[in-house]
């Protein structure tokens, strides 16, 4: 290989085809393939999410209802038969904690975790997270673990 014979990879480089507005002798030059007035063929012309053309746009035309409460508190539920589950499969041993429960994918890291009572517990497990049911809570406990709240 030498200067003489290199190349773009191959699919790398696309044929950009006419180039337009650049006079009419190019054959694409006067409106510039934009067609004649309205907003599309202004310079600057963004369209709104949303729009319809002037029609009245779905968004305003469906009624709207009910009551969005803004200072809910939304949490990530982790039942105790998943927890079950990663002890099988031996993915945790005796601790779980926040950090634990992001890095396997099983809440967000802004997320708050909340344990719930579905399944059953057989291991001793100390459980963190930022809340539990008190059937979940009663559940560590009894299979002599410990629910921690963070």
């Amino acid at each position: 290989m030498d200067l003489s014979n290199l190349k773009p990879a191959e699919g790398s480089v696309k044929n950009q085809g006419k180039r337009i507005g650049r006079g009419q002798g190019s054959g694409k030059g006067g409106t510039a393939t934009r067609g004649h007035k309205g907003a599309k063929s202004r310079s600057g012309y963004s369209k709104k999410v949303g729009f319809e053309g002037g029609q009245m746009p779905l968004q305003r035309r469906v009624p709207k209802f009910g009551f969005t409460n803004i200072n809910r508190v939304d949490y990530q539920g982790i039942n105790l038969d998943t927890l079950q589950q990663l002890v099988d499969e031996k993915k945790i041993k005796d601790t779980i904690d926040f950090e634990t429960f992001v890095s396997m994918g099983l809440a967000g890291k802004n997320e708050l975790v909340k344990i719930l009572g579905r399944g059953e517990l057989k291991t001793k497990l100390t459980v963190t997270a930022h809340k539990f049911t008190a059937t979940a809570k009663a559940a560590i406990e009894a299979a002599g673990g410990e629910a921690v709240t963070l």
